[in-house]
């Protein structure tokens, strides 16, 4: 069982397009917010059209799972909150977006939207809440969040100058303690001195794959049989052991890093 996950591709479509082409190979592609670019001269509608047919393209070859980012905002709801309203309307057999938790082989995925204020920072929390019931409830070994912004305090929200993660997400973790959190938003973290592309709070594992330009986008692959996550972008290849410490109840054991 392997997951492709990449974030922050903002309508670079030559990186979509490689990730097209990489989807038969996994059981899933999993894209952790920011599609659009909201700074593009491109508006977004069209931009909204333009990735509908990748998900059309995407779901032919994989499973695919989307979480929207503060660039993929549509609409505003009657509180003013930003959200991702042509993302849910994008829901398919195939594809599943905000609010959705997928059951992958012996893992539960929470999908979480970006949250642009009280209510839907409410919303999300009440979602995670919910999850956290069904991932005891269903006997699923692993639990993964997809959440775009990364927890605060984490070399993965390093942004060169200071952390610009997100607070509350590090109390969800300490509270509910997921396996992973996999996540984007800060796009250097993984190149600076002092980030990273991955760290451990706790019992639970967060990802960044940053972001790069050219065709290619850095990505992360995580293999739930190998129990392994592999980064990889124009620095090369890194890879870390997550065996036992992904195994929900398993106590946490010393962890072997190193590139492959």
């Amino acid at each position: 069982m392997q997951l492709l996950f990449v974030a922050d591709l903002h309508y670079a479509l030559k990186q979509f397009d490689w990730m097209t082409a990489q989807a038969a190979k996994y059981d899933a592609v999993v894209i952790g917010g920011d599609l659009l670019d909201i700074s593009a001269a491109l508006e977004v509608e069209i931009q909204i059209v333009v990735m509908e047919k990748y998900f059309e393209r995407l779901c032919r070859d994989t499973v695919l799972i989307v979480s929207s980012g503060n660039h993929d905002g549509d609409r505003r709801t009657e509180g003013n909150e930003s959200v991702a309203g042509w993302l849910r309307e994008a829901k398919a057999p195939r594809v599943f977006v905000d609010g959705d938790s997928v059951d992958l082989g012996d893992a539960l995925i929470t999908v979480c939207p970006w949250w642009d204020g009280p209510v839907s920072r409410g919303e999300v929390e009440a979602q995670i809440d919910r999850d956290a019931m069904k991932a005891k409830s269903s006997g699923k070994r692993r639990w993964i969040w997809i959440h775009h912004a990364p927890p605060d305090r984490s070399p993965v929200s390093w942004t060169g100058r200071k952390y610009g993660g997100d607070e509350f997400l590090v109390n969800w973790i300490q509270r509910y303690q997921p396996d992973a959190v996999m996540s984007g938003h800060i796009h250097n973290a993984p190149f600076y001195e002092g980030g990273s592309w991955v760290d451990r709070l706790g019992r639970t594992w967060v990802f960044n794959p940053g972001r790069q330009i050219g065709p290619r986008p850095t990505s992360l692959t995580l293999d739930l049989n190998a129990m392994t996550m592999a980064w990889e972008s124009l620095e090369g290849r890194d890879l870390r052991y997550l065996e036992g410490s992904m195994d929900r109840g398993a106590p946490s054991s010393p962890v072997p890093s190193g590139v492959a």
